[in-house]
């Protein structure tokens, strides 16, 4: 009986062995698992890496533009637990481009994360990570199962400004369209920092009045009318500020932050 119980107590010290922590563990462990990551910031992002407190890491990047990332994964890792850091580095592209052959000055994050438990279905391809990296170096985790689902699309600012208003957003020319583009991105990026806004239509009004009406259009009373009535409601703050009378956008024109009105 002695021998049995032993035969016993090293069956199970084996079976605890080969399972190890992630059979007994309380904290879910997420095999097979894509990473994707949607960069809002104006700057590209360059690289990222999300550690659990394992140890275990993924990884991804390599060099998304302003609004980009959406289809792109790197696979195929495994996390456990539900609290991670993620570090990133991103670099500012039209400082870069002024000087090719000078090395290019990253900036560096780091964030601490939490993730809720949660049941993934699918496979590897389908069990997808996505970390949003918002203009205010935060990082928002979101476990789904497709490849979309961008919360901001610059390029579609970008275009629809393009379409609308042509030459008057550069009447200079003095701008390539990768500058014009960056451009429209830290604007549209300070918009989220500033009102949280994220409908396309909203940024391209808001971008169209910054650059073609008076930069400090915001603080103009009305438009801070349009913008508390608005809270919150996706498209209203774009077609409230389309429709604006001709005469009031000739005010914002004139308006000065200072409270004094500016010499046309």
């Amino acid at each position: 009986m002695k021998k049995i119980g032993s035969a016993l107590f090293s069956a199970v010290a084996m079976v605890v062995a080969l399972v190890g922590c992630d059979g007994l563990s309380s904290e879910p462990t997420y095999s097979g698992l894509s990473i994707e990551a949607f960069n809002y910031t104006p700057y590209n992002l360059s690289r990222f890496v999300i550690t659990d407190k394992y140890g275990n890491q993924a990884s991804g990047g390599g060099d998304l533009m302003p609004g980009s990332g959406a289809g792109r994964l790197s696979c195929c890792y495994q996390l456990q637990g539900t609290e991670f850091s993620v570090e990133w580095k991103m670099y500012d592209a039209d400082v870069a481009s002024k000087d090719l052959y000078k090395p290019i000055q990253y900036i560096s994050f780091k964030e601490d994360i939490h993730l809720p438990p949660t049941k993934l279905e699918g496979n590897a391809g389908t069990r997808i990570l996505g970390l949003h990296f918002y203009p205010d170096a935060h990082v928002e985790p979101e476990f789904r199962s497709d490849l979309g689902a961008s919360r901001i699309s610059y390029r579609t600012v970008h275009r629809t400004l393009l379409e609308q208003y042509g030459k008057k957003i550069d009447p200079a020319g003095k701008l390539n369209e990768a500058e014009l583009f960056r451009r429209t991105a830290r604007i549209a990026s300070e918009a989220w920092k500033k009102y949280r806004l994220t409908d396309s239509e909203d940024l391209v009004q808001f971008v169209r009045f910054y650059l073609l009406v008076n930069p400090g259009f915001d603080r103009f009373p009305q438009v801070q009318e349009i913008l508390k009535d608005t809270k919150g409601k996706s498209g209203d703050f774009g077609r409230e500020m389309k429709n604006l009378p001709e005469a009031a956008v000739d005010q914002i024109k004139t308006f000065s932050v200072s409270g004094k009105e500016q010499q046309p």
